[in-house]
């Protein structure tokens, strides 16, 4: 019995280890079956006694919005009136306010106007703007002027978002299920959580020259696809999706000027045009003279300048060489030919003169060449 008390007193006195997830005990809100993403639709009956306090929210907007804002407030007026919120247009400031009132129930809505007349200021159409206000619907401004310093490089990085026939946004705008609207310095983006989360990160990359709308599109095609197939649904994609890499383009080369050796003493000051007038003695010249001189360099000059006109124009009369044809080269070789014959015979017919016995030579042969026969007759005849 004593063994036994001794050994639960060392238990007692031997702290137990703690677990780090003590607190993790099951709770009835993890539940696979609840979506926590979702946004359920308010109801009125939650706060029925209202706000107790009165917000508002101001922002301006530029000159140009100004004339389709007076045509399109009372839409505006009767989309917030339905949530019981009063706005207001001051053209005099160039700004919007919308504040709660006493039949505002909803106390986030106030939120939502004030992404309401944000989203009017950076033209966004009315239409598509009072969308806002439905509770599944967010909103996101990202700022785009800060991100690069030099202004075409920015205007031509906003101008891939864009694409030709603004063809690259809109495959955005499928993709990501998002409203999206280049504006000057910023983008306005409309739709859910994870579409805002997805553009953002598109339009920073592209801004940043990180990477290229078009590899960012060809990404999100492959993971919609893989989405379908349940059997990936688990797995890492990151083996299914294409690795783009920078290419960076060479640019050229500085050319660095050579250091001149380090002199205290300053550089010689240039002579002045009066220094070299007293040099060259024209400084003593009287005005006649100096405009004679003058008009004497001007006459050579001018000389100059008709000789050279006068040979530019002379040129265009120079006709060009022929260029020979392969007729003309045989006519010429023919030519040749037939001389050197007329020679040769001409000496032939000397040497056939000379000779004495002239009845027994044959004129054929003798102008044909000597034969093997010939050369053995006079052989024997030696």
């Amino acid at each position: 019995m004593a063994d036994e008390e001794n050994l639960t007193v060392n238990e007692e006195l031997i702290p137990k280890p703690r677990h780090k997830g003590k607190h993790d005990k099951p709770k009835p809100w993890d539940d696979e079956s609840i979506d926590h993403w979702k946004i359920e639709k308010f109801d009125p009956s939650w706060n029925q006694s209202g706000l107790l306090e009165v917000s508002s929210f101001s922002t301006l907007f530029p000159q140009y919005r100004e004339k389709y804002l007076q045509e399109c407030w009372p839409t505006v007026k009767g989309a917030l009136k339905e949530h019981g919120i009063a706005c207001e247009l001051n053209l005099v400031e160039g700004s919007m306010t919308v504040s709660t009132t006493m039949k505002t129930r909803d106390p986030y809505i106030i939120v939502k106007a004030r992404d309401l007349i944000k989203l009017l200021s950076r033209s966004v159409p009315a239409p598509q703007a009072v969308k806002i206000l439905n509770d599944e619907m967010q909103c996101d401004i990202i700022k785009i002027g800060n991100m690069v310093r030099n202004k075409e490089r920015f205007v031509k990085r906003r101008q891939y978002l864009v694409g030709p026939n603004s063809s690259t946004l809109k495959a955005l705008e499928i993709l990501t299920g998002c409203y999206i609207l280049v504006q000057g310095n910023t983008v306005a983006a409309m739709g859910s959580f994870k579409g805002l989360k997805q553009a953002r990160r598109v339009i920073e990359d592209c801004i940043l020259n990180k990477m290229h709308p078009l590899h960012h599109i060809k990404i999100l095609m492959l993971k919609r696809e893989l989405a379908k197939n349940p059997a990936l649904a688990s797995e890492n994609w990151d083996r299914f999706l294409p690795q783009f890499k920078k290419k960076n383009v060479k640019q050229k080369k500085v050319q660095s000027k050579e250091k001149k050796p380090y002199t205290p003493f300053p550089p010689p000051q240039p002579p002045s045009k009066i220094d070299q007038q007293l040099e060259s003695g024209e400084y003593f010249l009287s005005d006649k003279k100096k405009m004679a001189k003058q008009w004497e360099e001007k006459q050579v000059k001018q000389a100059e300048k008709v000789a050279e006109n006068k040979k530019k124009r002379e040129e265009a009369f120079v006709p060009p060489e022929e260029p020979k044809t392969h007729n003309q080269d045989v006519s010429n070789v023919d030519k040749d030919d037939v001389t050197a014959m007329a020679s040769s015979l001409k000496r032939k017919a000397k040497e056939f003169r000379k000779q004495k016995s002239i009845d027994k030579i044959n004129a054929e042969e003798f102008i044909a060449g000597p034969s093997k026969s010939s050369k053995k007759k006079s052989k024997s005849s030696r």
